[in-house]
């Protein structure tokens, strides 16, 4: 199961969340840039129920969402990785929300003079003493009334357009997210993801059990030192192809870190996270890899498990530390095993 929040407006609700979010981006004198937007996206839309209460309550302290603050809340609640890919997007953005807010502001200005004018050929009414001059108000109405037909017809389409600009920058910004949330090798999630997938696991208040699986291949080392990192690679993202067919929807597949692999598995019992990762250990053992060119075996490859259950209590470093120790264990005393902690 992906980290990367799944979007399923239409294209109405978008257009009514563009109106809303510049509305929010000036009310708290926000700039329009990337970062700021993808905060007011998920705020405004309700799909990040964290974020939207941590800015709830930074506007209650009426903080000031300066630079700073916008990366921190971003880099915590929605992408804690590089930020260089959305350069291109950021001017994209800016000149959108700049061309609209400057589309809106001139036929609001073009609409108040119309109102003016409406003011004043009504009051000329009430002196007309001819038909003739009757009849030249009310082409004159007519004519004000044809020209705000026009410029909300012209705005109508404007943002139309303006909407349609926001549904590929939006799917720009989730593309941008997605690379930033994998790891490029094995295509799981990243250590920053895992992190975030992690902690909100361990924020939960359902009483449901969820469990942690590490994964550590066995002498991975040596499968490097004697045929390559090449196949090293091809070894890593065979187990990592292992853990996406075994691991079930709601869970969370990562690269911890060099040959480290895990699973963070919510509403998943003890019993059921040890099912799954067996069939992870059975299946990799009785894997036979060879090299693709030459057919040549690359030996017998295996891995060592820890699995650590959430407790009531646990912070999100108590459940890694336990995770560890098992997967310590399970390496101490044999490896290809699973430890339960």
């Amino acid at each position: 199961m992906s980290i990367i929040t799944s979007y399923d407006f239409s294209e109405d609700q978008n257009a009514h969340f563009l109106r809303q979010i510049l509305l929010f981006l000036a009310t708290q004198k926000m700039l329009p840039t990337p970062i700021n937007y993808a905060l007011s996206y998920e705020y405004i839309s309700g799909s990040n129920k964290r974020l939207s209460n941590a800015i709830d309550s930074l506007i209650k302290q009426q903080k000031t969402f300066d630079k700073e603050l916008s990366i921190n809340l971003y880099n915590k609640f929605i992408n804690d990785n590089s930020l260089e890919s959305f350069d291109k997007i950021n001017q994209d953005l800016e000149k959108l929300i700049n061309n609209t807010r400057n589309i809106v502001s001139e036929t609001s200005q073009k609409a108040s003079s119309a109102g003016i004018i409406f003011e004043e050929q009504a009051a000329s009414v009430t002196s007309i003493k001819s038909n003739n001059d009757l009849q030249k108000v009310i082409s004159e109405i007519a004519d004000e009334a044809t020209g705000l037909a026009t410029i909300s017809q012209s705005l109508k389409e404007e943002l139309d357009s303006a909407n349609q600009e926001m549904v590929q920058l939006r799917k720009e910004l989730i593309q941008v997210r997605e690379s930033a949330a994998t790891d490029a090798l094995t295509g799981l999630l990243n250590r920053g993801s895992f992190d975030k997938a992690l902690d909100n696991m361990v924020d939960q208040t359902n009483e449901s059990e969820s469990c942690l699986v590490m994964l550590d291949l066995d002498h991975f080392k040596q499968v490097n030192d004697t045929h390559g990192h090449l196949i090293g690679d091809s070894v890593l993202k065979f187990a990592s192809n292992l853990l996406k067919k075994h691991a079930e929807s709601h869970h969370f597949s990562a690269r911890y870190g060099g040959e480290e692999l895990a699973i963070i598995m919510p509403d998943t019992t003890i019993k059921k996270s040890a099912e799954i990762a067996e069939k992870i250990r059975f299946a990799l053992e009785s894997s036979r890899l060879m090299k693709k060119n030459s057919s040549e075996s690359i030996g017998k490859i295996t891995v060592s498990i820890g699995i650590s259950r959430l407790n009531k209590n646990d912070t999100f470093e108590d459940l890694i530390m336990r995770a560890d120790k098992a997967l310590y264990q399970a390496k101490e005393t044999g490896r290809n095993k699973i430890v339960i902690k």
